[in-house]
């Protein structure tokens, strides 16, 4: 089956790593594009400033850039990525959602809403049948499912298989890429030779998007996780990857080798985009490092290591590629998730 798909902000960085991702896809066959007013009208080629290390394919280079609109889409697009700035995203794509149009997003609006699944599919696919609830909520007859943010992704799976031991608190020290505040988002002078430790919005979404992910979903609604989480972001010159170090305290008694299993033990979805395992353990507490492991699984995998119990808890350290796993990865999916369970 192939499955005609767009892209909702296809000249930013998320954009053009959605672009690289659905190149041969074995499902997805991108047949729209679309951006600001100031690009529409344009060939892809002209109107992107392409910044991944790759060629922009041909044939979407030569791709003409639609403007952001639902009558600019073709009807016979089944499923809609979002990469739009979440200002942009909470007035576009309810329209989209009113015409009917399924949309798979990486904006953080609406991620919190309590008729909005936010998922990763290896950790908690049922969440997706809120979208039942979101139609009779809000008389649309499209689909909107969210990815959590790219920090909170990093760590969410390596909490999902601690919670079996009973997570009571999380506190995590986020060690960040400068390539999640996009292209233009830090200048060199702040960030070279530097660390900024404070990210605007972004400790807020990791305390409360991990509760919600982590959640009981009843089949009306998302009883968010009992657990605490404390986070503190900070802004690092690395490219690409975002590093963390997690303390989780749980109500049993855990070693690290219990943890190291729980973790390793975590399958991946049957889905063409999840890694066959979804966290991998280093025995080695040098790792995971960005330059060296972000690419691991085609940059969708999970790493960890420097599994250790303290008088605090379990500490560890966990590391995904932000753009790839934490953003345009996680939509691609969560659409390839939403035409498995039959919404698309």
């Amino acid at each position: 089956m192939t499955v005609r798909v767009g892209i909702l902000g296809a000249t930013g960085a998320v954009g053009q790593r959605f672009i690289k991702l659905l190149t041969n896809h074995d499902t997805f066959e991108l047949a729209a594009l679309t951006a600001s007013e100031s690009s529409v009208g344009k060939q892809y080629s002209n109107a992107a400033k392409w910044r991944i290390n790759t060629p922009i394919p041909e044939n979407i280079g030569s791709m003409t850039v639609k403007s952001t609109t639902p009558g600019a889409i073709s009807d016979d697009i089944d499923l809609l990525f979002s990469s739009l700035p979440s200002d942009v995203a909470a007035d576009v794509e309810p329209a989209f959602l009113e015409a009917g149009y399924v949309v798979s997003s990486n904006s953080s609006n609406d991620r919190m809403s309590a008729d909005i699944p936010l998922t990763i599919p290896e950790i908690n696919p049922g969440h997706l049948d809120l979208i039942e609830v979101q139609r009779d909520n809000r008389g649309w007859d499209g689909a909107l499912v969210k990815n959590p943010n790219c920090s909170t992704i990093t760590m969410v799976p390596t909490l999902a298989a601690l919670d079996q031991f009973g997570l009571e608190s999380v506190s995590v020290s986020t060690l960040q890429a400068v390539s999640g505040a996009g292209y233009s988002g830090v200048t060199s002078m702040e960030i070279i030779d530097n660390t900024i430790p404070y990210i605007g919005g972004e400790e807020p979404k990791m305390q409360q998007e991990s509760r919600k992910l982590l959640g009981e979903f009843d089949g009306a609604s998302v009883s968010l996780h009992e657990m605490d989480v404390a986070a503190s972001c900070n802004r690092i010159p690395t490219l690409d990857g975002h590093l963390e170090n997690v303390f989780a305290e749980t109500t049993a008694d855990v070693s690290a080798e219990e943890a190291i299993d729980a973790m390793e033990s975590v399958p991946g979805a049957d889905l063409p985009s999840s890694p066959d395992q979804l966290i991998h353990v280093f025995d080695d507490p040098s790792r995971p490092q960005p330059r060296l492991d972000r690419e691991r699984g085609n940059g969708m995998q999970i790493s960890a290591g420097g599994v250790t119990v303290t008088d605090a808890g379990l500490k560890y350290n966990c590391l995904a590629h932000n753009t790839i796993r934490g953003a345009a990865g996680a939509s691609l999916l969560n659409g390839e998730l939403l035409v498995d369970a039959g919404w698309v």
